[in-house]
């Protein structure tokens, strides 16, 4: 079975999740957010507990928010980063993003950096389970979506959320962009595909074609 575990983590109460084969208990984290001590401290109790094996990082997307967590777990349970090269930018910047928006505070200030470059039809193992990468820029240029047909669920990032979708007044954002992806790429998924996004609650494809008030 494909489990999978939501966290609520920094200022910004970024989504980071923990997906997971429970047989193989291999796992991958999706968009780690933890900020500080506490934290990562959360984080590292679930895994340890669970007895997952962390096999890689995916990230949606480099900004802040989602990437904070990065280096730490990298570090910490030897495993690599994977993303789009067209967010390479992003975590490049990632201590002037965090000074920008952020003015107290400890944080890990070292840059992002992409160790496998994820593009259109890779496919993201976990274990008996595959999740296809899409992608779908917008939000930011290198924004992409893993979905798992099998299980019916697809993380989203910050491309879409419950009765709305992403900001684009960020660097490299463009909304006609990102709304023609969230068209042709997200809401052509089956209806019943739970969309798992970058903050708060889970949607549907079919609720969002049907109440989605940027989309209808």
């Amino acid at each position: 079975m494909l489990k999978i575990r939501q966290f609520a983590f920094n200022f910004f109460g970024e989504s980071t999740f923990v997906a997971y084969d429970s047989d193989s208990l291999e796992a991958i984290v999706i968009d780690p957010g933890m900020f500080d001590a506490a934290e990562r401290e959360f984080f590292d109790r679930y895994i340890e507990e669970n007895k997952l094996k962390i096999t890689q990082i995916v990230n949606t997307h480099l900004h802040l928010d989602h990437c904070f967590g990065d280096n730490y777990v990298r570090d910490r349970y030897s495993v690599k980063i994977a993303a789009s090269p067209a967010d390479a930018f992003l975590g490049a910047t990632l201590e002037e993003q965090t000074r920008k928006y952020i003015v107290d505070g400890e944080f890990d200030s070292r840059s992002v950096e992409i160790d496998n470059h994820l593009h259109e039809g890779d496919i993201v193992p976990v274990g008996q389970y595959q999740f296809n990468v899409i992608e779908v820029p917008g939000h930011s240029p290198g924004g992409i979506v893993l979905y798992c047909p099998e299980y019916s669920c697809a993380f989203v990032g910050d491309s879409i959320f419950y009765g709305s979708i992403g900001r684009t007044d960020l660097p490299g954002g463009d909304a006609k962009t990102l709304i023609e992806n969230i068209r042709t790429k997200i809401l052509t998924l089956p209806d019943k595909t739970q969309l798992f996004p970058g903050h708060d609650r889970m949607t549907t494809v079919g609720r969002e074609k049907t109440s989605n008030p940027y989309l209808v």
